[in-house]
């Protein structure tokens, strides 16, 4: 495709490099920089390549374009606005306030048109590798001859501050090995961050290290006013097939201000003279603001009717498509619905007590083996711990470049190697594709490395599912280094996030089931290493309400709390104690942030008024106030050595409990008075 220069171009670019300026100066807050540099190359890529339907930003086979620096989302913004999507000229002037559809960095879900939430850089980077993963592989599964249906790109835009971050380059290295010729990355090379001119810091040889992941690198000198070179070179990158492509694109930050150049115009609005001489020197009436020329608003109504056309056409091949395939036809559209096959929870596992002990790792890969002939949405993988997190389904193949001979496009199991970071934003951006139940695994202590993946996953309401094995100090000798000892904390107290710690088979079978069921929560599925025991009146239903009780009794001097392998210590702690005549309830408590969703009456009669309650668990204590009186944990670091040593040196045994339960019935019957459940509280959040 030759690029044919159209008489609203240059007034479209000044359009948006002038609003840029506007908006941020109305909020007083922003970065009006990047936006008014990357003009250009917004405007070429939307107006004569990129392929979206802004009357219906959801058709699936659309371009998905994500904005890794995201602190210039003005840019994206009044392209949105500009094209007809959602997005009113008050909402621009509403930037950056509260409740307005066009906060600070860009959120999916909150903003129509916006495909994921960026805003940490390399974020959105690591997105974009998912979403060309995800668009592979519904092409390589549903295409056919004569019905390329699922053909779409994934634009990145990112800046240097995005290249700097760790996470883009685990991404851009799985991206180079896997052949993405899907993806496109336009880099931003304006020389500037927040400290200065990017020499301070950053001097490494930006095509040099894509070329080493195998990626076509591809440069435009003038991202200022080349538009024909920006052209050129996105349709050299579309071209491609075989790789990845990064376009290094040299722009002036700020262009057309006085301060073009500089770190000045990169995070602070521009001052109210250099707006007036910036819009006049792109000839536009100074006192004018968030001002758009009629013929740019016709221009870009024209590249939307591009777009609706092409998802007309799309609809049409789809519909010829199910006639000849209707199979393949109806489940695509199951999947495109977001809705899991009918019936899927009835191959969930169900356990006896009478079955056999296993670690919670292993009913972890027998659940994803019962599921996954059913639901062809599963894509997962691990972090170079296959063997460990016991997350490929037997029979499997793996998502690789058929070219590799390692598998196909096709294929459902992702080879993530030693880049947590990566996966877990991948992954994001596989779940933001849409018809992908994306699940990724590591030890628990690393999903740490992944903790900013993690937080936009339940930010941006996006299911991911982490299979987190290794889950306490009962993965002994490798000890503290790789035992989590702070994670559970940290990730309970991340809203909008379901950490379980399963106990036995019909938990384990619970936490996947709330998981698939949950569209808009992720979850991090704690597993463990060591062999659990079926319990009784373990249930898939119980354990789906987050918290139930396990071992009741009436008049109960103590109830035990606990969680994932340390329930079944409580209960032998409760056994010992009863040997002395005390009456011991037991609670499992698998998931806060579900049983915190059960109506108050129910959580009252599981942690109920009228005896203490002693909560256990092989991490940190931290959290556990919000439902007992008492807590016993870890205080400091784990160990080294076999885990029923550690668990020893750690006083998590039957004996050492009971004893500490006895303890705490003893002080609150010498306290005296009533004992009140730590849930009847005057505020509850």
């Amino acid at each position: 495709m030759s690029f044919a220069p159209h008489p609203a171009d240059d007034k479209c670019i000044a359009t948006i490099r002038t609003l840029a300026a506007d908006v941020v100066a109305k909020s007083n807050s922003g970065h009006p920089g990047a936006p008014m540099g990357m003009a250009p190359v917004a405007h070429v890529l939307f107006s004569r390549y990129l392929l979206a339907n802004p009357s219906n930003s959801k058709w699936f086979n659309r371009d998905r374009f994500v904005l890794s620096n995201g602190h210039a989302c003005v840019l994206q913004y009044s392209m949105l606005h500009l094209l007809g999507y959602k997005l009113s000229m008050d909402d621009l002037k509403a930037f950056r306030q509260l409740d307005s559809l066009t906060p600070g960095h860009p959120e999916a879900g909150h903003t129509d048109g916006i495909e994921v939430t960026t805003g940490p850089l390399g974020q959105g980077f690591a997105n974009g590798v998912g979403l060309a993963i995800a668009q592979a592989h519904f092409g390589a599964v549903y295409n056919k001859d004569g019905f390329e249906l699922i053909n779409n790109y994934t634009y990145v835009f990112c800046g240097d501050g995005c290249l700097m971050e760790g996470v883009a380059s685990e991404a851009a290295s799985l991206a180079g090995h896997l052949q993405l010729g899907n993806l496109v990355v336009v880099y931003d090379d304006n020389h500037i961050s927040i400290d200065g001119d990017t020499n301070c810091a950053f001097t490494e040889d930006v095509a040099g290290r894509f070329q080493s992941y195998g990626w076509q690198v591809l440069h435009v000198d003038n991202g200022d006013s080349d538009l024909a070179a920006i052209a050129a070179a996105i349709a050299e990158a579309r071209a491609e097939k075989g790789k990845p492509t990064i376009i290094k694109l040299k722009t002036t930050i700020g262009f057309g201000s006085k301060q073009q150049g500089t770190h000045g115009v990169h995070g602070s609005p521009l001052k109210a003279d250099d707006i007036v001489a910036l819009k006049t020197k792109f000839g536009f009436n100074p006192e004018q603001k968030f001002h758009v020329p009629q013929e740019t608003y016709d221009f870009y109504a024209e590249t939307a009717k591009r777009g609706a056309a092409a998802e007309a056409g799309w609809n049409t091949l789809f519909a010829a498509y199910g006639q000849k395939y209707p199979a393949e036809h109806a489940e695509l559209a199951r999947r495109i619905s977001g809705k899991l096959p009918e019936g899927w929870e009835k191959s969930l596992p169900v356990y006896k007590t009478t079955d056999a002990a296993q670690a919670s790792r292993k009913l972890s890969e027998i659940v994803l083996t019962a599921l996954a002939p059913v639901i062809p949405d599963l894509m997962g993988g691990s972090a170079d711990l296959t063997g460990s997190n016991l997350t490929k389904v037997k029979g499997s193949v793996d998502f690789q470049p058929p070219s590799t001979g390692l598998g196909t496009y096709a294929g459902t199991y992702i080879r993530y190697g030693v880049r947590e970071h990566a996966m877990g934003a991948i992954a994001n951006g596989l779940a933001g594709y849409g018809g992908i139940v994306p699940f990724v695994a590591t030890f628990l202590n690393f999903v740490s490395y992944a903790a900013g993946a993690v937080r936009l996953s339940a930010l941006s309401k996006v299911p991911v599912i982490w299979v987190a094995t290794h889950d306490s100090i009962g993965l002994g000798e490798d000890g503290p280094t790789h035992q989590p000892v702070e994670t559970n904390a940290h990730f309970r107290a991340t809203p909008n996030l379901a950490f379980w710690r399963p106990a036995d088979g019909n938990e384990t079978s619970a936490a996947y089931k709330v998981a698939l069921e949950s569209t808009q929560t992720p979850s991090i599925l704690s597993l463990s290493r060591q062999n659990l025991p079926n319990l009784e009146n373990s249930t898939i239903e119980n354990g789906s309400r987050g918290g139930y009780v396990l071992r009741e009794v009436a008049g109960e001097d103590l109830t035990i709390v606990s969680c994932g392998s340390e329930v079944y210590i409580a209960l032998d702690a409760a056994k010992k104690l009863e040997e002395k005549g005390f009456k011991v309830r037991v609670v499992s408590l698998p998931c806060w942030l579900v049983f915190d969703k059960q109506d108050l009456s129910y959580r009252l009669k599981v942690l109920r008024d009228g005896a203490p309650i002693l909560s256990l668990e092989a991490l940190s204590t931290l959290g556990w106030q919000k439902y007992s009186h008492e807590q016993y944990g870890l205080p400091s670091w784990g160990a080294s050595g076999p885990y029923q040593e550690v668990y020893e040196k750690f006083g998590i045994t039957p004996t050492n409990i009971a004893a500490v339960g006895e303890k705490v019935i003893s002080f609150y019957k010498q306290k005296g008075g009533s004992v009140v459940s730590p849930l009847n509280k005057a505020i509850s959040l």
